[in-house]
């Protein structure tokens, strides 16, 4: 008997499962995609890094108790440049975990072994919490600029303006906190950057296709000490 495919709505909430363990990447990724989730998965903080820079996640499901960087460490670098909602999962149950994770920014903390069910609704909660957030960074305008962060889209006076992979992270993760600065330590952390320098040869390169001068920008706008922020209209 063949199994009747599921179709997913492209519009569906995006989802990303960050764990080191198979088992539980394929089973949340198969249960989450049944109830109408967009889902992808990662292995550990490296891969949804790579993710991240690509894609709009909704919400990240992110093991605590993985190899090299944690889900301690993982969830403080991602909160310093974007505001997703994150939920962690780890087989300790101890209030001092669970408060550690949620001073990192956190947003629900949920211990293994769990009910998918329970996750389920957790995760549809924080989702249908940020959505006036979400709804509000539809799209930026700056001068005859418009930004939408979930398709990926830069126009300008109605022109697709193309983008590389770089670029379209770094204008991502500082359209997600409009107005604030972000270091730019951070923002080679969401944009997959090795260096920071890496992040002002980008900047460098947004403002040709931001400003009008980009010697003089508007928009994209130097903090002294801290690094940038995008100030639209």
């Amino acid at each position: 008997m063949t199994k009747k495919r599921i179709e997913i709505d492209e519009n569906a909430p995006h989802i990303l499962v960050v764990d080191d363990d198979d088992r539980i990447r394929t089973l949340l990724k198969r249960y989450l995609t049944d109830n109408g989730f967009r889902t992808s998965v990662a292995e550990d903080a490296a891969e949804a890094r790579k993710l991240i820079a690509v894609f709009d996640f909704d919400l990240m499901i992110l093991d605590v108790m993985m190899p090299g960087e944690t889900g301690f460490e993982f969830t403080q670098k991602v909160r310093a440049a974007s505001n997703i909602p994150i939920m962690l999962l780890t087989a300790r149950g101890l209030p001092e975990d669970r408060i550690h994770g949620l001073e990192r920014g956190a947003d629900d903390y949920l211990q293994k072994p769990f009910e998918p069910r329970e996750l389920l609704l957790r995760a549809a909660t924080l989702i249908r919490r940020a959505q006036p957030f979400m709804k509000e960074r539809q799209e930026l305008k700056f001068g005859d600029c418009i930004f939408t962060p979930g398709r990926g889209e830069l126009r300008r006076a109605g022109d697709l303006i193309k983008l590389t992979s770089s670029e379209l992270a770094l204008l991502r993760a500082l359209a997600q906190k409009p107005g604030e600065a972000i270091s730019r330590e951070a923002l080679a952390e969401k944009a997959s950057a090795s260096m920071e320098r890496s992040v002002d040869v980008q900047v460098t390169r947004l403002r040709k296709k931001l400003e009008d001068d980009p010697r003089t920008p508007i928009y994209l706008q130097t903090v002294r000490g801290v690094g940038y922020a995008l100030l639209p209209d």
